[in-house]
């Protein structure tokens, strides 16, 4: 357990960045889903338009420190490539 004050508020603050976290990167997931399942029906122009719904989610979980700035790039690049081969 935490022994000084300044310890004990690392615990609180980092409990409560961790859900505000966890949120941010279900909500990626739920954009990145909605495209992949877009791309397994086959539907191009929807499967489209959920990359650039999910496009700034991605860019937005890199500036909030959520993701690393190359897996999101690899991800939006792998969601690209697949929707162009549609």
């Amino acid at each position: 357990m935490a022994n000084t004050p300044q310890a004990r508020k690392r615990i609180r603050r980092n409990e409560r960045r961790a859900e505000i976290n966890g949120n941010r990167l279900s909500r990626i997931r739920t954009f990145v889903k909605k495209v992949e399942s877009a791309i397994a029906g086959g539907d191009k122009t929807s499967a489209a338009a959920a990359l650039l719904e999910a496009q700034p989610e991605l860019a937005r979980g890199v500036a909030r420190g959520v993701l690393h700035k190359n897996t999101a790039s690899r991800k939006l690049s792998r969601l690209s490539k697949r929707v162009a081969s549609l």
